[in-house]
Parts: structure tokens; sequence; C-alpha cells
């Protein structure tokens, strides 16, 4: 299926192309349909045959995370966690959380991978990784699951934007400018664009994207204005990003997510605890500056 011919798989397997051959047709045997159709000396992979490749992947990676365990054991021991987590609190949040961890004190060594909320997911339902902050719109099931936060949206704009004379930006005020937009199957996107609607006001999007802290990067640039996450907010106080309350209420929901039946680690424990604590400061200092 890689290689696109028996030939070619025979020659990256280090065997005769006959072997290949009679390997495939017992396979077929066994399975008892065919997976390939044979045109012109050729072979032609079935739907059945693309179907069973997938099931051949995903045990594969359950292999590779087999691997890649015993050797982060071999290296590291029991003294790591492995994190994945959502960009908008991947960057900044989390690189403030484990300041305060004091990790070569307590011989702890952390793995944090930053990806989509969707790859979070699939790390976690691989055990790839021990706990996982994504965003709500990811389906939890399989997954150990609770919110971790809930927070509100503000506006982010150009320094020397109209709008930063203002202190609080009413939807009305966004539409008039160019906008820098979650991508629509995001659920925060969702519920901003029902607020737009409430308000009989459609923005004029100029660029989509996954993540909060491109909009960030984007209206530092002067592309446009946008509405972000606090905790992203957070980490562009005093970056040429000028920050303004939102007039309605638009919600960002965070889910901690763990594979099922993994107990936390003490260090979990800890660490998570440091998280509550750390996000609780952050958020008042933002209200703070916003006021």
């Amino acid at each position: 299926m890689q290689t696109g011919s028996a030939s070619k798989a025979a020659r990256l397997l280090g065997i005769t192309q006959p072997a290949v051959s009679q390997s495939l047709r017992r396979l077929e045997d066994y399975a008892g349909i065919p997976l390939f159709q044979r045109l012109r000396g050729k072979l032609y992979p079935t739907q059945e045959a693309a179907a069973l490749l997938n099931e051949v992947n995903r045990c594969f990676v359950g292999l590779d995370a087999i691997e890649h365990r015993l050797r982060s054991l071999r290296q590291f021991g029991v003294g790591r966690i492995r994190i994945a987590c959502l960009p908008g609190l991947g960057i900044g949040f989390l690189p403030r959380v484990l300041k305060q961890m004091d990790l070569p004190a307590r011989k702890i060594t952390v793995s944090l991978q930053i990806v989509g909320s969707r790859q979070v997911r699939e790390r976690l339902i691989a055990s790839e990784s021990d706990n996982g902050l994504m965003a709500d719109e990811v389906t939890l099931a399989g997954l150990e699951h609770s919110v971790f936060a809930r927070y509100e949206g503000v506006v982010a704009l150009p320094v020397d934007h109209p709008l930063s004379k203002k202190a609080v930006i009413q939807p009305r005020d966004l539409a008039r400018y160019p906008f820098i937009a979650l991508n629509p199957e995001d659920a925060a996107s969702q519920r901003l664009d029902a607020i737009f609607q409430a308000h009989g006001v459609r923005p004029d999007i100029v660029v989509e994207t996954p993540y909060t802290i491109s909009i960030c990067e984007m209206v530092r640039q002067g592309l446009g204005v946008g509405v972000v996450n606090a905790v992203t907010a957070y980490d562009y106080l005093g970056k040429d990003v000028v920050l303004r309350r939102f007039s309605e209420r638009l919600e960002y929901h965070c889910i901690l997510a763990m594979p099922s039946g993994l107990p936390l680690t003490s260090f979990a424990q800890q660490l998570l605890s440091t998280m509550r604590m750390r996000l609780e400061e952050d958020l008042g200092r933002l209200r703070a500056a916003l006021d």
C-alpha cells in the first residue's frame, strides 16, 4: 500500500517479489475478501484494503507509543510528566507555571507538547501524554476530564487604533474594521458569531486562524482587530497590542483531560493546583489592567 507495487515492496522488505505476492494471497485467503485487484500485472487496493490499513496504522501507533514510553523510562525513570496543551495556554501560561515548580530541585522532567486541541486528544487516547489541556469543541469520549477554566474574551487592537479611545468595545464597533477570526468550527468562534448575529452586524473577516495567539500577532502587525481569550491576552500586555473590554460576555472553555484510569501523581496534583492559582493571578492582573 505504501510503495504502490509488489516489486517495490519486495525491495523495501529485502525479500523477493514472489514472496510478497504469496504473502498477499495468504492474507486474502485468511481474510476471505479480495484486498487487491490485479489488472495488467499491477495491484490496485480495494476499499476493504484501505479500511484494513487504517486499523494496521492504529496498531503501529500503539506500538510506537510503547517504544516511546520504554525509551522515556530508560532515560528518565518515572520522574517525568508528559503534557499536551493547546497553544493558547501552552506558549505563555504553562511556562510561567513551570517556573514556579522548581523542576531541577524536584528531579522532574516535563515533556510539554504544544499542539492543536484535536492533537491533544489523539495524544491522550494513544497514552502519549499524561495530561492535556484543550478547547471544548473536541469530543471527550474515552477520556477522564473536567473543566479546567472558563474565561472571557477581550478585544485586541493595534496600537493607535481609533477604537483604543473607548474603554468598552461594542459588536457594531468591530464591524467597522478588518476582523481577524478563529476558524468557524471553533466553539468560541461560533459563540462570537451568535453575538454578532444578535446585534445584526457582520464582521469584515480578513483572516481566519485556529489559534488566538495568531490573532494577537496579526493584530500586533496591524492587520485588523479581534476578540481573544483572556489568558492569551495576558501574554500581550505591554507588547504593542491594546486590550479593551468587550461589551458582551464571550466565554472560552478549557478542558483538562487524561487517559481513562490513569491516577494523578503527587507532582501532577501539585502542578494542577499551581496552574489554578496562577490562572487566577493572571486573570486578576488582566482585569486590573483593563479597569
